[in-house]
C-alpha cells in the first residue's frame, strides 16, 4: 500500500491549515460490504478460521473491541469476524491521506500515534451511543517488531470504565508469523486464525478496580509469536525468511557493534565481526561459526532494550542521523519538505532542517513510546515525532535505528515518569 505524497518548500507546508476535526460517521453498510469483499482474498490464501469465547456475555453490543496488532491481516480479520455489524476502527491520520471522505464513510476515527489526542474519547463516545456501532482499537497502536506484544498505554482501564460497554478482545495467531514487520512485505505460507472472546460485561467494568482491569489487559496482550511457532511446529521454509532481521536484531552479542549486522536469506550476519547466525525453519537461531549467544529472537531483542537502558543510565546514550522529512498537516498530501538531521538523547528529540527553518524538541515524557515503522508506505523505514497540528516522519539515511530509538523512547519516558512521581511524592 502506498501514499500519496508532495514535493513542497517547508515554508509552503507550515501555511497550511491544520487538521480539521470531525465526528465520526455512522459506518456505511455497503462500503463495508465491498472492504470485506475485497480483503477477504487475503484470508482465503491463509485457510483463516476463528474460535469464540464467552461471546454471549457481550450481548448485541455496540462492543469496545481491543485487537492486538501484528501486520496489515489484522484489518481483513476484523472485517470478517465482526460481518454484519456497524464498526468504526481508531486509525492513524495518515491512513486517510488521498482518501479521506472513504474512509470516513467506512466510519474510521483518525488519530495520531503516540501523541495525546483529547478529542479521541468523546469521538469513541459518540461512535458507541449516537451512531451506535462498535469501536474497533489497537491499542499497541504500532505493529510488534519482534514478535511479542508491545506496551499498551496504562490505565487503559479508567477509559473502558468510562465508555460502559462491553469489552471483546480479538487476539490473532500466525498474522505476524505470515508478514513480521521487518521482512520487507514478504509474506510466508502460514495458516492465519484468531479468537474473539468477551472480556467485561458494563457490570464487570464498573465492579473491578482501574489496576485488575489492566492487569487483564496486559496478561491479554503478553505474547511471543516466535514461541507460538515453534510449540506448534509451524514451519517457515520460504528462503527469505532473514531478510531485514538486522532491522530489530541490530547490536552484534559478540562484537557490541551496532549498524553492522546483516539479514539476508536465512542468515544474519556482523558485518563486524564475521559472526554468524541462521534463522531455521521453525524461527530459531542457530550458530554457524559462533557458540550463539541467543536462540530466540525475542530473547536477543530484550537484551538490546538492557544495553540502551544501560546507556541512558550512564548518559552515552545519543542517536543522530541525517534524515529526508516529510510533514502530515492534513489529508490532502504527505509532504516531502527537505532533508535535516534527527538527535536523541536523554533530553529527548530534536529535529533540524530545511535549511534551518525547521527546529522541533519533544521531550520524554511527551509519549510512552514513538512512532517506528519498516518499509512505511513503501517508501522507507521511519521514525515519527510531532504534535496533533504537524507530525515530522523521518526517513533515516544511515543505519538501522528504528527499533533502537523505539526502545530509547521507552525507557526515557519510564525514567520521566518515575521522575514525577518522586517529585509528587516529596511534596
Amino acid at each position: 500500500m502506498k501514499i500519496k505524497t508532495k514535493n513542497i518548500s517547508y515554508d509552503e507546508a507550515m501555511a497550511l491549515p491544520s487538521w480539521e476535526h470531525k465526528k465520526p460517521k455512522k459506518p456505511s453498510a455497503l462500503l463495508a460490504g465491498v472492504a470485506r469483499l475485497l480483503l477477504n482474498g487475503e484470508l482465503k490464501k491463509v485457510d483463516f478460521t476463528y474460535d469464540q469465547i464467552d461471546m454471549e456475555k457481550a450481548g448485541d453490543g455496540p462492543w469496545m473491541i481491543l485487537m492486538n496488532h501484528c501486520s496489515f491481516t489484522d484489518l481483513s480479520i476484523a472485517f470478517k469476524v465482526l460481518k454484519g455489524r456497524p464498526f468504526s476502527i481508531v486509525c492513524t491520520s495518515d491512513a486517510l491521506v488521498g482518501k479521506e471522505g472513504l474512509m470516513r464513510s467506512l466510519g474510521c476515527i483518525p488519530t495520531r500515534k503516540f501523541v495525546s489526542d483529547i478529542t479521541l474519547i468523546s469521538d469513541m463516545d459518540h461512535a458507541l451511543n449516537v451512531n451506535k456501532a462498535s469501536v474497533l482499537m489497537y491499542p499497541e497502536a504500532g505493529y510488534s517488531l519482534d514478535g511479542t506484544g508491545t506496551r499498551i498505554p496504562r490505565r487503559l482501564g479508567v477509559l473502558l470504565k468510562k465508555l460502559k460497554h462491553p469489552v471483546v478482545m480479538i487476539t490473532t495467531y500466525g498474522a505476524f508469523t505470515r508478514d513480521p514487520l521487518y521482512n520487507n512485505l514478504q509474506k510466508r505460507d502460514v495458516k492465519v486464525s484468531c479468537t474473539m472472546k468477551c472480556l467485561f460485561t458494563p457490570e464487570e467494568l464498573a465492579n473491578t478496580k482501574v489496576r485488575q482491569i489492566d492487569e487483564v489487559l496486559d496478561k491479554e496482550f503478553t505474547l511471543d509469536y516466535f514461541k507460538w511457532q515453534q510449540d506448534n511446529n509451524i514451519e517457515i521454509d520460504e528462503p527469505f525468511r532473514a531478510d531485514g532481521l538486522n532491522r530489530i536484531l541490530y547490536k552484534c552479542p559478540h562484537c557490541l557493534k551496532e549498524g553492522e549486522t546483516e539479514g539476508k536469506g536465512i542468515s544474519l550476519t556482523c558485518k563486524g565481526c564475521g559472526a554468524t547466525y541462521e534463522l531455521d525453519t521453525l524461527g530459531r537461531l542457530k550458530g554457524v561459526n559462533v557458540e550463539p549467544k541467543f536462540t530466540h529472537i525475542p530473547d536477543w531483542f530484550r537484551w538490546e532494550r538492557e544495553q540502551i537502558k544501560e546507556e541512558i543510565a550512564n548518559g552515552t546514550y545519543a542517536l543522530d542521523v541525517p534524515c529526508d522529512i516529510a510533514i502530515l498537516k492534513d489529508s490532502k498530501a504527505l509532504y516531502m519538505v527537505g532533508t535535516g538531521r534527527l538527535h536523541h538523547d536523554n533530553n529527548g528529540f530534536v529535529l533540524d532542517g530545511c535549511d534551518g527553518k525547521l527546529h522541533y524538541e519533544q521531550s520524554p515524557s511527551a509519549s510512552y513510546s514513538v512512532n517506528s515503522d519498516y518499509f512505511w508506505y513503501e517508501i522507507g523505514d521511519i521514525v515519527s515525532i510531532g504534535t496533533n497540528d504537524c507530525l515530522y516522519f523521518c526517513f533515516p539515511k544511515e543505519g538501522d535505528i528504528v527499533a533502537k530509538t523505539r526502545l530509547a523512547a521507552e525507557e526515557l519516558y519510564k525514567l520521566s515518569k518515575g521522575k514525577t512521581s518522586s517529585e509528587k511524592d516529596s511534596e
